[in-house]
């Protein structure tokens, strides 16, 4: 059975015969299932070389799969897990993702930050700042919780961890109050940072309070977005503010840090110390479009196997485009795709917003949402009409705030559930 696709680069996986697995990734496997019993319970392995037929039966494991288990099915003693977090070799992490529930992450001490490093240094852009000291800034989403992302109601200099500071405290920003984007400025022209990270819609309304006020903050040598899905929008109102380049770093908390590129330039690449990212082809009649499938590198606590992150991926023959989550893409009754930026590409060059998302209602309706300081012209709505295919009417509402799901993420392209 011939080899799938992996979005790595092939010298990582190294030269393999047509039915067998490279060495590289057999040896993770194994690695995994001594590490983490859930997997043997799932799908033993027989001690002979793995064959891809073999590991084409290896069961994807999903966001479910994890919370319906729960993390201490990954550890073969539970109280290996209360051992670890209590001398600080292992810490934790909640999420909630599409799960539309927590899911606990538990993570070996100091991956969160190696796993970082190694995708800055997979980075043109973030590669000098990989191994050298450096100040930033984060604005996070409010789902964000824990050790990842601690941005308690301390006072500004406690909320300064090995040069970065969180932005947040317990209100949510696309609800802050002028106050609150006040005390936001102030910490970050305090700070002087060299980069800066957030949610694209974060930090769009970060972009917002800092022209409001007339700041500039030259010190940003490169804004990471990251979190959820950007849209051109965003990047526009972003650099308006921080004219810096703008980096795309996709992954999970669960898996960590798996595309990197350069945003709106479809050259996202894998971070290949970080993961196996397996192609699975989603549609026939989309053959550059994937589903990834996830196998984690040197993960010692919580390691993925064939991990089915539930996000799509395109690829150019400059690199990968991060379409978004599944259900986030719109597919036309003839069967072709409409994804977020195929949105941002027929909307108005005289239009400007701050965030927007497109809700569908029937069928043939769609309601365009955005923020924005002006009411947007006809031809807004029109465009997207044409975009989504013939009959169809979109209504355009601007709004106030338009408010994250549960886990604090926004939502781009909204279509009716299939």
């Amino acid at each position: 059975m011939s080899a799938p696709q992996f979005a790595n680069n092939p010298a990582v996986l190294g030269p393999a015969a047509a039915d067998r697995l490279p060495e590289p990734l057999e040896q993770e496997i194994r690695r995994i299932y001594a590490r983490s019993p859930l997997y043997g319970r799932r799908f033993p392995l027989h001690p002979d070389a793995l064959q891809w037929a073999c590991y084409r039966e290896i069961p994807a494991l999903s966001k479910q799969d994890i919370v319906k288990e729960g993390h201490q099915a990954f550890f073969a003693d539970y109280a290996e897990i209360e051992r670890g977090l209590q001398d600080k070799r292992f810490e934790y992490e909640s999420t909630s993702g599409t799960t539309q529930g927590p899911m606990t992450v538990i993570m070996e001490q100091g991956w969160w930050d190696a796993q970082t490093t190694r995708a800055y240094r997979a980075s043109p852009i973030l590669r000098e700042f990989a191994d050298r000291p450096h100040r930033k800034c984060v604005l996070a989403p409010v789902g964000c919780s824990s050790n990842l992302c601690p941005y308690e109601d301390h006072p500004f200099p406690h909320r300064y961890f090995n040069g970065t500071v969180y932005l947040n405290l317990s209100s949510d920003p696309f609800a802050f109050p002028e106050a609150e984007w006040d005390r936001i400025v102030r910490e970050l022209q305090a700070t002087k940072p060299d980069l800066i990270e957030g949610e694209p819609v974060y930090l769009s309304l970060l972009a917002r309070a800092v022209l409001k006020r007339g700041v500039r903050v030259p010190s940003v040598r490169a804004v990471i977005l990251t979190y959820g899905k950007a849209s051109r929008q965003h990047g526009r109102r972003i650099a308006e503010a921080f004219p810096a380049p703008q980096v795309d770093l996709y992954g999970s908390t669960e898996a960590g840090y798996l595309f990197v590129g350069e945003a709106f330039k479809d050259d996202s690449r894998a971070i290949d110390d970080n993961a196996f990212i397996e192609l699975v082809p989603w549609r026939a009649e989309l053959p550059d479009v994937f589903q990834i499938h996830v196998t984690t590198r040197g993960r010692e606590a919580m390691p993925l196997l064939r991990y089915h992150t539930g996000d799509i991926v395109q690829k150019f023959p400059s690199g990968f485009r991060i379409l978004g989550r599944e259900g986030g893409i719109y597919f036309r009754p003839d069967g072709s795709l409409v994804s977020p930026t195929d949105v941002d590409a027929v909307l108005p060059a005289d239009f400007a917003c701050w965030h927007y998302s497109l809700v569908q209602t029937a069928a043939d309706r769609w309601d365009f949402h955005y923020v924005a300081e002006h009411t947007a012209p006809a031809t807004v709505g029109a465009a997207v009409a044409d975009l989504l295919g013939v009959g169809v009417r979109v209504n355009a509402f601007r709004k106030r705030v338009i408010a994250p799901a549960a886990s604090g993420k926004f939502a781009l392209l909204k279509p009716l559930g299939r």
